[in-house]
């Protein structure tokens, strides 16, 4: 017998300190101004090029964000460091990750009523894992309590998608009874402050979704009617830090593809229309129309581009409350993205009604979750 997954609690962690935009311009002028003092004379013998200033009005056009939340921000917003001065912790203490994603695990938890004993299995999804092992999942399985079985996996920007498509397959087929999946992202340690043309795109966050069959929810939630996952491979989102940095040639460690990297312009031009026709396909195999999707929650990496998509995908402007948007507030936290808009908007929804969680990014990867309010 197929068991049907939902959806039954969401949680989010939510970073205390706060970038705004301002704050962020002025530090990133200031370390300009510092570069450009450093570079004078190359400069003006036409050897290299000042940088640019950076602007509030350039940010916000370029991406709609407004704010960020992050993990630290002094590091961030000093001209001389430019990048998070997070404390190094001990074996014996818990993971920065770990501990993000316990936040909010707890709070999916509350929310559907239950408790470890009714967990089969944790699941960290995430674009940039703290360490290689032992899993990050395992040690958030091991502070919560819970039995069973615990993995990390990492589709970049579309991990949280996967993530609940591998835990709704287990569902499925009966080896689980529920699984907690979670997204602890630090971005703000792996983005390149230093690059006028990324500075701005990045916040930490950590979000967790609690799936269990729908014959065991306590309360209202939204079934998993499918899901769906592709990937192509690209270099035009890539990020070279992983943990064989040590082990490369003095020097490597300084390359700028050792940060986040990206080519925007190809980036928009493709995973656009590889993104709306995704999710095309995915709701005519399922019969539904664009007007019975209900509500879009997708990754919140560019305004500009989820616009497009949301026309794309409805055959029309959507209204706001039919794709809510969080990154003007959030920033780009990856894969936690779209589960934000999702936890925040989806309560309004009457029984009956659909929705699709989408998630995209490098790979390129695109994930699906169609969900039926219940």
């Amino acid at each position: 017998m197929a068991h049907i997954p939902a959806i039954t609690g969401t949680g989010v962690y939510t970073p205390e300190q706060v970038i705004t935009n301002a704050e962020l311009v002025a530090a990133f002028n200031a370390y300009a101004d510092l570069k450009n003092a450093e570079n004078a004379q190359a400069i003006a013998e036409g050897r290299a090029e000042p940088m640019q200033h950076s602007s509030e009005e350039f940010i916000v056009k370029a991406s709609g964000i407004e704010r960020r939340r992050v993990m630290d921000k002094a590091g961030i917003l000093d001209p001389r460091v430019m990048h998070p001065l997070l404390r190094q912790r001990s074996d014996d203490e818990p993971s920065i990750m770990a501990e993000m994603a316990l936040d909010a695990a707890k709070k999916a938890l509350a929310q559907a009523g239950r408790g470890a004993r009714d967990v089969d299995a944790v699941i960290c999804a995430a674009s940039n894992l703290e360490r290689a092992y032992p899993a990050v999942a395992i040690e958030i399985q091991d502070l919560l309590g819970i039995k069973g079985f615990a993995f990390d996996m990492n589709v970049a920007c579309s991990s949280a998608t996967f993530g609940i498509q591998a835990a709704a397959d287990m569902i499925r087929s009966g080896s689980i009874r529920s699984a907690l999946m979670v997204n602890p992202e630090i971005c703000s340690a792996h983005l390149e402050w230093r690059d006028r043309d990324c500075h701005f795109i990045f916040g930490d966050v950590a979000t967790a979704v609690l799936l269990e069959r729908a014959e065991d929810a306590t309360g209202a939630h939204f079934e998993v009617r499918s899901t769906r996952c592709a990937t192509a491979f690209s270099n035009n989102i890539r990020n070279n830090n992983g943990f064989l940095r040590r082990s490369r040639p003095d020097g490597m460690a300084d390359r700028r593809d050792m940060q986040f990297m990206q080519n925007g312009r190809k980036v928009f031009k493709e995973v656009v229309p590889m993104v709306s026709d995704h999710i095309a396909r995915h709701m005519a195999e399922e019969d539904i129309a664009a007007d019975d999707l209900k509500r879009l929650w997708l990754h919140q990496a560019n305004k500009s581009m989820n616009d497009f998509i949301g026309c794309k995908v409805l055959g029309r402007v959507p209204e706001p409350q039919e794709q809510p948007n969080i990154l003007q507030d959030y920033a780009n936290t990856s894969s936690a993205g779209s589960i934000i808009a999702f936890s925040q908007y989806s309560d309004d929804l009457a029984p009956g009604d659909h929705g699709l969680i989408c998630s995209f990014g490098a790979g390129y990867s695109v994930g699906s979750v169609l969900l039926r309010r219940s």
